[in-house]
């Protein structure tokens, strides 16, 4: 199936080529979204339970929040949107995992029957509104003020594709990254209007760049793109002196940071693995955004995201002033740029190390 695509939509399978790219059926729906890969020859899909938890979770936030973002308006007749009354319930998560699970079943086996030997797929399930049944409701441009009304009005799309899974320890395997833009707005959500509303960033990618940071004052880092974002830190002994009081003697080792997601992150399903793992083997982790004013303290960064799982960095490009990325492409940035030795995530593909046996 080397390269085919299948995509599922309104109770109607496709495939390659009349299935798009992943980008471009991202682009073409409006909606909450996840995205994850298979895992052993296709057995497993990696921490779906998660997957399906956050899914449900996105839905609700922009239904209640953000209606807009999960239905495609007529331009010529625009519809008003008033936020629904979705309740975070176990109900809701179990009608949305139903939703998906139903539709799943329906495609996945083809994509299975339809590969290449041992080839792993990427699975990206996307919930959107469905205009035409929300003009149907009783209360038109009122939206619905039950969990029932919301989901009535909801559509299930799949894509999947094949999917190469990153080997870790190779040279020239890592991350590349620049740091390019501002954060995004409803980070807590993962919706579809991101893959557009990030396209700009593009402008100001580096070559050979592969994922573009976010910042919203050039000095803390909260996230990628695609990913999320974290560093091996030495303790600064001057703020480690009494807020760890485990070791207190120890302040001159290392922590794992990572930007809150209280700070505008999106609350990616690998990252809070890497935070449990983290607490569960007593690595000392610290939700706070990595700040380049410290980089020479960091000793390691790396970047999770379901499709990557855990990829170390190479590079960190950070524009000098950080103002110039307003209205200059690459070519016209001074950058700093850090580079980082084999370290400890590259260690772990060869070594035994806590994040990479537990993840």
């Amino acid at each position: 199936m080397s390269g085919m695509r299948f995509l599922y939509s309104n109770g109607v399978v496709s495939c390659s080529p009349d299935a798009p790219p992943v980008t471009a059926f991202l682009e073409s729906l409006p909606g909450s979204y996840t995205t994850t890969r298979t895992h052993e020859n296709g057995t497993t899909l990696l921490f779906w339970e998660r997957h399906l938890k956050r899914l449900s979770n996105s839905t609700r936030i922009l239904l209640n929040s953000n209606p807009e973002l999960m239905f495609k308006a007529n331009k010529k007749i625009p519809l008003l949107f008033s936020p629904f009354s979705v309740t975070s319930s176990l109900k809701w998560e179990s009608r949305i995992q139903s939703l998906v699970s139903n539709s799943l079943n329906q495609v996945l086996p083809i994509a299975l029957k339809e590969r290449s030997n041992g080839e792993e797929l990427a699975v990206t399930a996307l919930v959107s509104g469905d205009i035409e049944k929300l003009k149907a409701m009783k209360n038109v441009g009122g939206g619905g003020d039950d969990d029932n009304g919301a989901f009535q009005v909801l559509d299930l799309h799949l894509h999947i594709g094949s999917y190469i899974p990153p080997v870790f320890g190779i040279e020239e395997s890592g991350a590349h990254l620049a740091l390019v833009g501002r954060g995004r707005d409803l980070a807590d959500a993962k919706y579809s209007d991101w893959v557009r509303l990030r396209k700009p960033l593009e402008k100001s990618r580096p070559p050979s760049v592969t994922e573009l940071l976010l910042s919203n004052d050039g000095d803390r880092i909260l996230e990628g793109c695609i990913t999320n974002f974290f560093v091996i830190c030495q303790r600064d002994k001057s703020e480690a002196e009494g807020k760890y009081l485990d070791d207190y003697n120890n302040v001159n080792s290392v922590e794992v940071q990572t930007a809150p997601i209280s700070d505008g992150v999106l609350p990616g399903v690998i990252r809070q693995l890497v935070i449990e793992v983290c607490h569960s083997k007593g690595i000392p982790v610290c939700e706070v955004a990595p700040s380049w004013e410290k980089h020479r303290l960091w000793e390691e960064a790396f970047v999770t995201n379901s499709l990557r799982v855990l990829q170390h960095v190479e590079t960190i490009k950070v524009p000098q002033p950080w103002e110039s990325l307003e209205s200059k492409s690459f070519e016209g940035i001074s950058w700093i740029e850090k580079k980082f030795q084999k370290g400890i995530m590259e260690r772990a593909s060869t070594e035994s190390h806590p994040l990479n046996e537990s993840i």
